[in-house]
Formats: C-alpha cells, structure tokens, sequence
C-alpha cells in the first residue's frame, strides 16, 4: 500500500507539470482527491492493514494529499500568471500612438451673443436679473397695466397652466419682481425664455428668448434710453452703426418707441432686406409708465425710468445673417459647429 501511495503521488506530479489550464487541474484534482479518486480508493483498503501498519500508512496518505493539494495550488498560481502574460502580449498597447481626440463642446450662438451682451450691460453699471419662466398673471400682465380685458392680451395668446398661473409671455414679469424687491436706483436686464402660441415659422416660435431692461431712479429722461441703445447696438453692429425711433403704444411704457437699427445689408439705402426701408426693426422701447411705478410701490411723482425688451433671436440672426429662426433650435451640429 505503501509504494501504491508514493505511485499517486508520482503519477499526480507528472500529470499537473504537463497540464496548461485550470479547467484541465480541476480533472486532475478529482483523479486523485475526489470522493471516487484514486487515493481515497486506497484509503478504503485500510482496514485490512495491521494495527502496527494503519497509523503509519495513514500518516503518509494524509502527507500524500497534502503534497498533491500543495502542487495544485502552486500549479494554479503559474498556470494564471502565464495566462495573464500572454493576454498582456496580445492585448499590448503602443502607448505612443496618439490618442482619440476628444470632442470638445461649443456655445450656442445663442449663449455666445447673450453672453456678449450681458458683458456690455454690466460695463454700463447693470445687473442681472432672473425670474420664474411659470408666473402669476398679475406679474406678468396686470402690474404691467395689462388688466383682463386689455385688448394687447389678444396678441399674446399664450400658454395658461390654470386662469391665474402662465408660462410668462415677456421677462417684464422680472421687471415687477425686482421693483417690488428694491428700491431706486434700479439698473437691470433680465434675459430668459418666454412662451406665446405662435406658429413655427422663419420668423416664429413658441418658445424664444427675450432681454428685458429697465432703469429708475430720479431724472431718467428719454435721452438716457436712446443713449443707452446706440452704445448696445455700436457694440453689437460696429461704430457706424444708427438707430432711429418711431412713436409706438406698449400699455406700460409712456411714450413709447419701436427701435429700427440701419439695415446691415444696403447700409440705410434701402434694398429688399428692408423692404426699402433703410432699417429694420429691432426692439421696443419707452418711458416707464407712471401707472407701472405705481404698482410696484414707486413714487412716479418722484422716479422715472426707462424699459425696452429685444429678441435674442432677432439679434443673433442680424449678428450672423441667419434667415431662419428654427435653425437656432433645431440641434444640427451641421449648423452649429460653424459658430
């Protein structure tokens, strides 16, 4: 029984040097250990041994078992460190081939002219002023001397979450906020989204981008409101770029302008861009109304001020010599990467 031991013992050796994966260990493993293997089949023979051998036979079968189990675990250790030096070789990376470039993002044309203009007004001494895109009506019309039965409501249909909650038309909405908050000198913009039911078109959008500004304090004038606008356009368009004022009606301004800016195209001769005009319309404007100053808890008989509001999208489509408004929303990196 003896030498039937140290013959497992070899046969185990000799299998587990020429084995090369762990799959082939495991077959090895139970060969020899299992519960059916070849040394538990000699250890079943025991009982015909002596009582002077069985001690002795039994030590070198567990000295046999602990040898094998020693091999296989030693075995596996190599058979996983060949493996992973031969994925190392095949997967092997030439680290000085140059990498996958990353993309990198751009700002939307949007963002780069509203980003330019927010820099402008800040250069003037203006703040910058944000609001709730879902606002109250009061905010968003009667403050403005808007009430329920203004007719202006009419041409700016828009999206009503219950009668008295909207998705605002207008940033002047800010404006209110910001005047019931703090007290002249008031010096602000206030950019953001605006919802009206409008078809999409060329020109149309539910949803587009406004910049609303207002100044109060003591002896604002309309002088201090065209001033303002031929920096702001100067420093959009360039030096020799005018502007011109026709008398207008907004509900809370008075007076109240339409602000043209000379055609970019004939510069102010007239071409068909501007229908002949020489300019073309770019913003309204005016006086803030007493009635407005009022709501908001401002003394009209001690403050004046100024307001206009001005369409991103009108802007940066001067700026670029964009046509199409839906090209600004519509996500083609086609478009976009060219900004």
């Amino acid at each position: 029984m003896k030498d039937a031991l140290l013959k497992i013992k070899s046969l185990a050796n000799d299998e587990l040097s020429k084995v090369n994966d762990t799959k082939a260990l495991e077959e090895i493993r139970v060969k020899f250990l299992g519960k059916k293997g070849e040394l538990t089949s000699i250890l079943k023979q025991m009982g015909k041994l002596s009582a002077e051998e069985r001690p002795v036979i039994g030590q070198l079968a567990n000295q046999v078992r602990t040898e094998i189990e020693e091999s296989i675990t030693n075995r596996v250790k190599e058979i996983k460190a060949l493996m992973l030096e031969k994925k190392l070789k095949e997967e092997e990376l030439d680290v000085t081939l140059p990498g996958t470039k990353a993309t990198i993002g751009k700002l939307h044309p949007l963002n780069i002219v509203l980003n330019e203009i927010e820099d402008i007004f800040m250069g003037m001494g203006f703040d910058i002023a944000d609001g709730p895109e879902v606002e109250y009506d009061y905010y968003n019309f009667e403050a403005l001397n808007l009430p329920p039965d203004h007719p202006a409501r009419d041409t700016q249909d828009t999206f009503y979450i219950t009668d008295n909650i909207l998705l605002r038309t207008q940033t002047s909405s800010v404006q209110v906020h910001v005047m019931e908050e703090k007290k002249p000198p008031i010096r602000i913009i206030s950019p953001g989204r605006v919802y009206r039911s409008d078809a999409v078109d060329a020109t149309h959008s539910p949803l587009f981008h406004q910049i609303e500004g207002l100044v109060v304090d003591k002896g604002i004038t309309m002088s201090d409101l065209v001033g303002t606008l031929e920096l702001l356009m100067k420093r959009l368009y360039g030096d020799d770029c005018k502007i011109r004022l026709r008398p207008h009606h907004f509900p809370f301004t008075e007076p109240s302008a339409e602000v043209d800016v000379m055609c970019f195209n004939c510069g102010g001769k007239g071409c068909s861009m501007c229908k002949d005009e020489g300019y073309i319309e770019l913003l309204g404007a005016g006086m803030v109304h007493p009635k407005v100053l009022s709501n908001c808890g401002i003394d009209p008989e001690v403050y004046s001020g100024f307001a206009f509001g001005l369409g991103l999208e009108r802007i940066v489509m001067r700026r670029y010599g964009i046509n199409d408004m839906r090209l600004l929303f519509e996500n083609d990196l086609r478009f976009l990467n060219q900004f």
